[in-house]
């Protein structure tokens, strides 16, 4: 074999191998929105990924560590989408505005992250996983919170990790209604959660909600 064959097929297997882990690392996260981590197994992400066990054993030595990889993924996403989302002057929209700007891409990130709840919000799979569960909510309490503080630059902290923590709850606990169901009903539930978020959050920001909700409504 000629030296440029062999350094065109090192690539081509490096692209054939990344492709693969990706198609594991999907299916592993439909698995564990089915029926959990713990229900989870090697054989069922494999058997949705179409390939042998023997090839999943290939890039990923156990169940754990093909948790950590999709949680890593997830992360990496999640932050990725926070940063661009709240990437803009809170001061030049509607409350109504800031709200769908920055919890339309939230939704569409979290509908095609299958697993993340059975990670994120589940069984913790090790410490280090459960660090990065609270750094992300962290980070987007404090996002949350520099939005409040453009309003109300005067506002103690305390106050506007109170407020942000709220809001934070808020999201987590009308997720579902936005995820689950079928369009309509996600649709429906994506509606609902900014309506209470303008609720919450406009007598705090100094901002009458004027047509907010009769819009979504």
């Amino acid at each position: 074999m000629k030296k440029n064959e062999t350094k065109q097929k090192i690539p081509n297997r490096q692209a054939r191998g990344q492709k693969r882990i990706a198609e594991l690392l999907r299916a592993a996260g439909e698995v564990f929105a089915e029926v959990g981590y713990d229900g989870a197994t090697t054989n069922a992400i494999a058997a949705k990924a179409a390939v042998s066990p023997g090839t999943l054993y290939q890039f990923f030595p156990n169940k754990q560590a093909i948790a950590e990889a999709l949680a890593n993924e997830y992360a990496a996403k999640n932050r990725a989408v926070h940063e661009s989302a709240f990437a803009f002057d809170p001061a030049a929209l509607s409350l109504h505005e800031v709200i769908d700007r920055t919890v339309d891409p939230f939704l569409a990130f979290r509908q095609d992250a299958p697993g993340y709840d059975a990670l994120f919000i589940g069984t913790v799979v090790s410490a280090e996983l459960g660090k990065r569960t609270q750094a992300l909510h962290e980070g987007l309490k404090q996002r949350i919170a520099q939005l409040i503080l453009r309003r109300r630059p005067h506002m103690k902290q305390i106050e506007l990790l109170r407020h942000a923590e709220v809001s934070v709850q808020i999201v987590k606990g009308l997720l579902p209604l936005a995820l689950r169901g079928s369009a309509k009903q996600r649709a429906a539930g994506a509606i609902e959660m900014k309506l209470v978020l303008e609720r919450y959050l406009a007598p705090i920001v100094g901002e009458s909600q004027k047509t907010g909700s009769q819009k979504m409504r």
